[in-house]
């Protein structure tokens, strides 16, 4: 039996516009009664999941949990209490931002602990944010002294054109000699965190907090940065608008997408 389902948001819960479906909810309720623990699992902050938190029932609820900035930190819901966080160092996230800021056409994003900081904000982004309850404050300059004294979660860079990700991304890793985990998400950002954190590991450290073993955890995903989470689960499962290479882990691809593919898993498997 599943003890715990976790869970991407954006393109795999949710749908384009940033919302749940009635389906996708009454299932994930049904699963939380028979006492399945259900988690986000996102690379989002965790103050803009709490909407979500409260169609699900599990808004301020005690022993219930969020994992945030793609495995950074591991909340409780009750009071938003950080349980754990994996930052990177600040050298780390200035060498990233030093490189992302300096192209034009594409914006960048801080992560600190608690708030969103956005540099050279393109419209599409911003577009896409509002919808999902994102807050954020403006960068008016690359001053990034301004974080030395933050915990910063994670650095990522978005343009529209993922082909214009590409050569961004390839020159961050260059430059750290690929010690930082680096994935692609949403079809339009490209993010990096310190080396080691990633959703699957933060997933199995919850895991474990809680006495549930690897094979008693489910995981639903669609794209690059839920690559790690499907790998060390025992039940990785991709809806079926994932990309190809999540499709390749999953031991299941959901017969619908983002709309409905999550209830189907959870009444599959769990129900």
């Amino acid at each position: 039996m599943y003890k715990l389902i976790v869970s991407d948001l954006d393109e795999t819960l949710l749908g384009g516009d940033g919302k749940i479906s009635q389906e996708n909810i009454e299932a994930i309720k049904a699963a939380s009664k028979k006492g399945v623990k259900f988690v986000p699992n996102t690379g989002r902050g965790f103050a803009s999941v709490q909407v979500l938190l409260q169609k699900l029932g599990l808004y301020q609820e005690p022993n219930e949990f969020v994992i945030s900035y793609n495995g950074g930190a591991i909340i409780e819901n009750k009071n938003n209490k950080v349980l754990q966080t994996n930052e990177m160092t600040f050298e780390e996230a200035k060498g990233v931002f030093d490189i992302t800021s300096k192209y034009p056409h594409s914006d960048t994003h801080v992560y600190t602990l608690n708030k969103l900081y956005i540099y050279n904000p393109r419209e599409e982004d911003l577009a896409y944010l509002k919808p999902r309850h994102v807050e954020y404050q403006i960068m008016e300059n690359n001053d990034f002294s301004i974080f030395k004294n933050d915990k910063i979660m994670k650095v990522i860079t978005m343009n529209p054109d993922q082909k214009k990700l590409e050569p961004v991304h390839d020159e961050v890793m260059h430059a750290f000699d690929n010690q930082l985990n680096a994935s692609y998400s949403s079809g339009m950002y490209a993010e990096f965190n310190h080396l080691g954190t990633d959703k699957g590991t933060a997933t199995l450290e919850l895991a474990a907090s809680l006495g549930i073993k690897k094979d008693e955890v489910l995981a639903l995903g669609d794209n690059s940065n839920d690559l790690p989470m499907l790998r060390k689960v025992g039940m990785p499962v991709v809806v079926a608008n994932g990309t190809e290479e999540a499709k390749s882990l999953a031991k299941y691809v959901t017969k619908n997408n983002y709309l409905t593919g999550v209830a189907e898993a959870i009444d599959k498997f769990v129900l």
